[in-house]
């Protein structure tokens, strides 16, 4: 067939103006994940409450989160991520109301609800976006543009640290979050009028059509296909070793970014370290810069250089546990735990090799067919969040007094975990590509 070119160019020009719309989307999502580990002393002077208490903070947007995965999949795939993410990001912005408002009340439970809520509306937004790259962009270029957004996100992470702590000190806690709830809702609003859930609804020829003219390959799978949903969810669950080496070795590694960014870092550096809020803020910003660094990194070694998933997975995932060794092994040694500059390579290199994960959207997507893309990612995504939220409720309660030896229990439980997830990397499987 022959395409247009006036036609071709707009869909390759304006698939931009929706992914960056999302992204921005995204970056807020990423920046709600991450608040707890900068924030938590903060919150407990606030609130008059202990560590348990901020960890269950952190954990309730993870486990809002996690619940949420497959129905935001079901809901992708069903009304098109157009809906389904514009309803949400307002969503999002009535969670940030909820926390603006918990502290005139002095009600640490209303601040939970909130970030709940916001856990709830974040979760219907990373699932849109795949949908999106799925259907606007070529496979070749799906896990560069994963990498490009968890760039945004991480710099969304960066935010969530530092600056986070520096508008609580200028805004006050309400008066960050009312910003924050405002910024959303004007998002919500323009993903609502911008984005388009394919080509077609624009009269213009499908991403599949662009490649077989480019290629002269005839069409194999058509991203106008729908799978119903019971089917799709079961072909994903019932896969075996396509599904769960992945759903496994994902529960292990963001778990334990989740555990170390969200929730444990600062006060291991605050109470063992003897560190000042604004200086373990700012180790904590080094892992979303170096999620920065990594995820885009991640997505072209996979797509141009190495033209492979699962290995780039096994670079970054044994490279992340051995971060995770050193830390653990270097908690009690206070001329390495004091060392400054040693910290922020640490936690550069901490999200560098973390941010490695972002590669498994690319994955599972293509062991599944595109019409189910939202719940077969939705089904993974599962596993990521319950990590977080299950390993920081876990920590919440093991480092109760604050000491060195809790907090090195907690640092060798990751490191098993991500001796498991090492396995689990091997073991995956991958779609082979010409």
């Amino acid at each position: 067939m022959t395409i247009n070119p006036e036609e071709k160019k707009k869909v390759l020009s304006y698939r931009w103006i929706i992914f960056i719309v999302l992204a921005i989307a995204y970056f807020f999502v990423y920046f709600h994940r991450t608040t707890g580990g900068a924030i938590s002393g903060m919150m407990e002077d606030a609130f008059q409450v202990g560590s348990a208490s901020v960890a269950l903070l952190a954990s309730a947007y993870l486990y809002a989160y996690t619940l949420m995965q497959l129905p935001s999949g079901i809901l992708t795939d069903k009304f098109g991520p157009r809906k389904a993410a514009s309803v949400f990001i307002i969503l999002l912005a009535l969670g940030s109301v909820l926390c603006a408002v918990a502290e005139p009340m002095n009600n640490f439970n209303v601040m939970i609800a909130g970030k709940f809520v916001i856990g709830i509306g974040a979760a219907v937004i990373y699932i849109p976006i795949m949908k999106v790259l799925a259907v606007w962009y070529k496979k070749d270029e799906f896990a560069s543009m994963s990498g490009i957004l968890l760039l945004v996100g991480n710099v969304g992470g960066i935010a969530a640290a530092t600056p986070m702590v520096i508008m609580m000190e200028n805004l006050g806690i309400d008066g960050t979050y009312y910003v924050l709830a405002a910024i959303t809702a004007i998002i919500g609003v323009l993903t609502y009028v911008l984005v388009r859930n394919h080509p077609k609804e624009m009269g213009l020829p499908s991403i599949e059509e662009i490649v077989s003219e480019e290629t002269g390959e005839p069409i194999t799978e058509s991203t106008s296909q729908q799978v119903p949903m019971m089917e799709a969810l079961k072909m994903t669950f019932t896969s075996g070793m396509k599904f769960w080496p992945l759903a496994i070795w994902f529960f292990c590694i963001y778990g334990t970014i989740m555990l170390w960014q969200a929730s444990q870092a600062g006060g291991f550096y605050g109470n063992v370290g003897g560190y000042d809020t604004n200086t373990y803020a700012m180790f904590i910003t080094m892992v979303g810069v170096g999620m920065v660094v990594g995820c885009p990194l991640a997505g072209m070694l996979s797509d141009k250089v190495l033209k492979s998933r699962k290995k780039v997975i096994i670079v970054g995932t044994v490279m992340y546990t051995i971060i995770w060794a050193v830390i653990w092994q270097t908690a009690g040694n206070p001329d390495f735990v004091g060392n400054a500059a040693i910290q922020y390579v640490i936690n550069f290199l901490f999200g560098f090799f973390g941010g490695f994960f972002v590669v498994s959207y690319a994955q599972i997507k293509e062991l599944f067919p595109v019409g189910m893309a939202g719940t077969s990612t939705a089904a993974l995504n599962l596993f990521p969040f319950a990590g977080g939220a299950i390993l920081i409720t876990i920590a919440g309660v093991i480092v109760a007094d604050k000491t060195l030896a809790q907090y090195e229990t907690v640092w060798m439980m990751a490191v098993i975990l991500m001796v498991i997830g090492c396995i689990c990397a091997f073991l995956s499987k991958e779609k082979a590509r010409n």
